[in-house]
């Protein structure tokens, strides 16, 4: 599982940033890549390195500002002239599917796979056995929404040099045990499959929360959290004018990430008015207040690590 981000600034392209786009691959979990936001020239960016169009699964998009939708129909577009085939699913606000079947019917442009447009109402959107998203309404000038995508829990592995030791090599008998069932061997000896099991794999749990201000469910979406991604859109000092925009400061995020108990804290979503080392002092107020907190940039990747318990 890994983070992977096209865009981290907010409101217009900057010569450093771009804007809202995010990457999370789960090329090991499920052979596949979800999208958070599509700002302008999103594929623009894509060019610049290994993400295939075609392996897109899911696009979530927060909410209906441009600065995170104006790259979605040449996205879709694009998918379908470089012969993506397979579903593609895209999640976002009430308004969603208007803006895309708009400006698809408009340029006459005719999609060749499978697309579904599904508008989101706080709740879980998507679940299956091995990974669900859900979603909470955060506070900004238009419906915002935040994500939290939940890892399913992992069985352990099974201990084959433990089952080895004692004489059981492998075949059918390594199923039944790995599934923590009992097996009666053929010299007659009755084995606890849950005795040869290493520890579960803790799923990992992943907040995206876009545009908003702090509030509530920020919170509640971060609770826990391996990785926690959070705008911050001003700096500390700014907080006034932050609040006015419904938006986050490196304070309120660092806090959030702090006080929900989240692992790592990546912001992101840089207002363009900080440049080069400005950014540097943005990490920095976070860092102040959680230690644990990276500031993103284009291209720039983070490996979540599934953890043991």
């Amino acid at each position: 599982m890994e983070l992977f981000f096209l865009g981290t600034g907010a409101g217009v392209p900057a010569k450093e940033r771009n804007v809202s786009a995010l990457v999370l691959h789960l090329l090991e979990e499920r052979r596949t890549s979800w999208l958070f936001d599509c700002a302008e020239a999103t594929q623009h960016q894509i060019l610049h390195t290994n993400v295939k169009l075609s392996k897109l699964e899911k696009i979530f998009i927060s909410h209906l500002h441009g600065d995170h939708i104006f790259g979605l129909p040449g996205l879709l577009s694009s998918r379908s002239f470089q012969g993506g085939q397979s579903e593609l699913t895209v999640y976002g606000p009430k308004g969603i599917k208007d803006f895309i079947e708009v400006s698809l019917k408009i340029s006459n442009t005719h999609i060749k796979y499978p697309l579904t447009i599904t508008e989101i109402e706080p709740g879980i959107i998507f679940e299956d056995d091995t990974f669900l998203v859900e979603v909470k309404k955060v506070e900004h000038g238009i419906d915002s929404y935040g994500f939290r995508v939940v890892e399913k829990d992992l069985p352990g592995s099974l201990l084959v040099d433990k089952l080895k030791e004692i004489g059981v090599r492998p075949g059918p008998a390594y199923a039944k045990l790995k599934g923590g069932e009992t097996v009666t061997l053929d010299d007659g000896r009755v084995i606890d499959g849950k005795n040869y099991v290493g520890s579960p794999k803790k799923g990992r749990v992943v907040a995206i929360i876009g545009d908003t201000r702090r509030c509530k469910a920020a919170y509640e979406l971060a609770s826990n959290a391996d990785v926690l991604v959070h705008e911050a859109t001003f700096s500390a000092e700014d907080g006034k004018q932050a609040y006015e925009f419904f938006h986050s400061t490196t304070k309120d995020a660092a806090e959030i990430a702090k006080a929900s108990n989240a692992k790592k804290l990546i912001i992101t979503h840089i207002s363009s008015r900080y440049q080069g080392y400005e950014c540097q002092r943005l990490l920095l107020e976070a860092q102040e207040i959680f230690e644990g907190t990276e500031i993103a940039e284009d291209f720039k990747s983070f490996t979540i690590d599934r953890r043991v318990v």
